[in-house]
């Protein structure tokens, strides 16, 4: 079959041969049904996310649904024909991070990191929430404690951004919304927020409990630093830049809670794709072509998508 490796530090993501691999005990083979392009590959491509990557060479691809075709040894949990979604488990157990993923018509995982997928949702919503929707989800509800009486800033509204406005929307929160691209603002009012800016700084007398950052730059934090109340919250969850220059005297006099966000958990993936069942979530989304993958994570990388990217590999 043909995969998307990652053979080395200076060689590219690369569509390869490879054979397809069987499942041991407690795993299962699935056929991939659709796979979702993250901004964390073209980080793990170009070396500054090389440490996420435990295996060399291996397949890339962490946002995967599909129909399990094949059980390992032991497996009761599931059976063939079932529609699943890959539950990433970090650090312990992550696909396309810690073993083959996605980017491949075929892929196996443990049994213990599936989660059913609910009728009314599609593959590729199935694929997208195992990351990019539970990642918001997580950001603003567990890290940040969204909740009805808070009033919140979420930072870049792209991809996860939206998708924690909506989910912030959702709690029954106080939304503002927050790009440098005025086109994202409209859609994000339509999602519920009460107004959207292009900067913090014109949010001025807005007292905010909670700033969510998904772009994750000086810039965006330092201004966090200055909108949010004191005592209150800022979860950085975008990875915009390497390193951050911070001002001590506005996080130590204002005693703001500074959190940072990863991924989520299999219960929340299992909650997302029922409010996506539900219609409550509706992610935007761009289906290319399997061939096209490493474009596709290109303009990832230059800022060029709206929504979320996936790829079908079982049709190529």
């Amino acid at each position: 079959m043909k995969a998307y490796r990652l053979t080395g530090p200076d060689n590219g993501l690369q569509l390869l041969d490879t054979k397809v691999v069987q499942p041991t005990a407690n795993e299962v083979l699935i056929q991939v049904e659709a796979c979702g392009l993250c901004h964390s590959d073209c980080h793990v491509i170009d070396g500054s996310g090389a440490s996420w990557v435990k295996q060399i060479p291996i397949t890339l691809g962490h946002e995967v649904a599909g129909t399990v075709i094949g059980l390992g040894e032991g497996v009761s949990e599931v059976q063939k024909g079932d529609r699943v979604a890959v539950a990433l488990v970090p650090p312990a157990c992550a696909i396309g991070l810690d073993y083959d993923g996605g980017y491949a018509k075929y892929a196996c995982a443990p049994v213990s990191t599936l989660v059913p997928i609910p009728e009314k949702v599609s593959f590729e919503h199935a694929a997208v929430a195992t990351d990019a929707i539970v990642t918001a989800y997580h950001a603003v509800v567990a890290e940040g404690g969204v909740g009805a009486s808070t009033t919140v800033a979420i930072v870049g509204l792209g991809g996860l951004g939206a998708i924690g406005l909506r989910v912030a929307v959702l709690q029954g929160a106080t939304v503002y919304g927050f790009d440098v691209d005025n086109s994202k603002l409209e859609a994000a009012k339509k999602n519920g927020a009460k107004d959207c800016f292009s900067s913090l700084e014109m949010a001025n007398g807005i007292n905010f409990d909670v700033i969510v950052d998904f772009v994750g730059i000086t810039q965006t934090v330092v201004d966090g630093l200055s909108a949010v109340r004191r005592g209150g919250r800022l979860v950085l969850v975008g990875l915009g830049a390497k390193e951050l220059t911070l001002p001590t005297f506005a996080i130590v006099f204002n005693q703001v809670v500074i959190k940072g966000s990863l991924g989520g958990t299999k219960d929340e993936l299992a909650t997302v794709l029922n409010l996506i069942a539900d219609g409550k979530i509706e992610p935007v989304l761009e289906e290319i072509p399997f061939d096209e993958v490493n474009k596709g994570l290109h303009r990832l990388k230059e800022g060029q998508v709206t929504g979320r990217l996936f790829t079908r590999p079982r049709h190529a």
